[in-house]
């Protein structure tokens, strides 16, 4: 099945470029050694493509793979994905390669598969895919799987997942005031939309936990590059219209639309477990930590100080609380 796909996606792809007599291609076509045309073809899709053999080594990873992921070709062929280099998790937060592989599955029962996952960047961020899994067949036994995974959308209601476009990065500087003027700009216009056309929204205040015992361990460069990977996760993990921003300190704030209130804690928990699946590379082994979350629905009264008071007030419950943990008035 996937050779045929490959087979006509090639022939579409080569005759929308040439502006060649379509007959005259399918002859150069089939003159051609079928297993390096495809091979060519994949390597130029859009999508991710990789294939493993039946003990899910890694054979082959395309330069779309390479680019989605950050790591090049050379230092994952011969890696084998249950080693958890893309490191994939589920939304909620469960690590396929332990509890469910469905490469494994699919070499297994030779039965194609497709699901929505978060695969981890070379960097240490969560990225969003949308995964399509095959059976490599020869002779009637498999041999093999591929997977076919791209950057994919999110609705934290319907489990799918958005790539938002992601604005600047963090300040330089932390201590400069750019991005809180942002927020309030923003909190400002949401109320507005709230008051006039009852358009629900939370506001979910994040601290990361233990921040700055991890940069007095390991350096204070540790510490913003655990900030940028958290951003990174949570910015590819929104929709367009919403807004998430560094904040203060070791805080960032979000700004979600909501249709109901509970929806609010849904997602705080689901940027938990984000939070938690998102780690940085080090020397001594791989670095992460977790954070406490302040969670409160919007109400028509609110002013922007009101709404970022009450966030700042059930976080700093949470924070009393055991690391890792959501306090919500939602």
């Amino acid at each position: 099945m996937f050779i045929l796909y490959i087979y006509f996606t090639a022939i579409d792809f080569v005759i929308s470029r040439s502006g060649e007599d379509p007959q005259n291609i399918l002859r150069i076509f089939s003159e051609m050694k079928l297993e390096k045309f495809n091979l060519m073809i994949i390597d130029n899709l859009f999508d991710g493509v990789y294939f493993v053999d039946t003990e899910r080594r890694i054979t082959y990873w395309n330069k779309a793979a390479e680019s989605i992921t950050g790591y090049r070709a050379e230092e994952i062929i011969g890696q084998y994905c249950q080693s958890n280099i893309l490191n994939h998790i589920d939304s909620d937060g469960r690590a396929l390669c332990m509890l469910g592989c469905p490469l494994f599955a699919t070499i297994i029962d030779g039965r194609q598969r497709a699901d929505q996952v978060f695969l981890q960047h070379k960097e240490g961020h969560r990225i969003p895919v949308q995964i399509n899994i095959l059976p490599i067949i020869e002779d009637a036994v498999i041999v093999g799987a591929v997977e076919i995974f791209r950057i994919s959308s999110f609705e934290i209601n319907e489990n799918r997942i958005i790539k938002k476009p992601l604005e600047a990065p963090l300040n330089d500087d932390f201590t400069t005031n750019t991005n809180r003027e942002k927020t309030e700009s923003y909190l400002t216009y949401r109320l507005h939309e709230l008051k006039s056309f009852q358009r629900k929204f939370c506001v979910i205040l994040l601290s990361i936990d233990d921040i700055s015992k991890l940069s007095n361990a390991y350096g204070p460069d540790i510490g913003k590059k655990l900030l940028d990977r958290v951003y990174k996760s949570i910015s590819y993990n929104i929709r367009p219209y919403d807004f998430f921003s560094y904040f203060h300190n070791e805080e960032f704030i979000g700004v979600f639309e909501i249709k109901k209130n509970y929806e609010a804690t849904l997602l705080a928990e689901k940027i938990r477990i984000l939070v938690a699946g998102s780690d940085i590379h080090h020397e001594l082994g791989n670095l992460s930590a977790t954070a406490s979350l302040g969670v409160t629905a919007a109400r028509e009264n609110d002013t922007v100080g009101t709404i970022i008071q009450r966030a700042g007030s059930l976080l700093r419950q949470s924070k009393q609380k055991d690391n890792n943990s959501i306090s919500s008035d939602a």
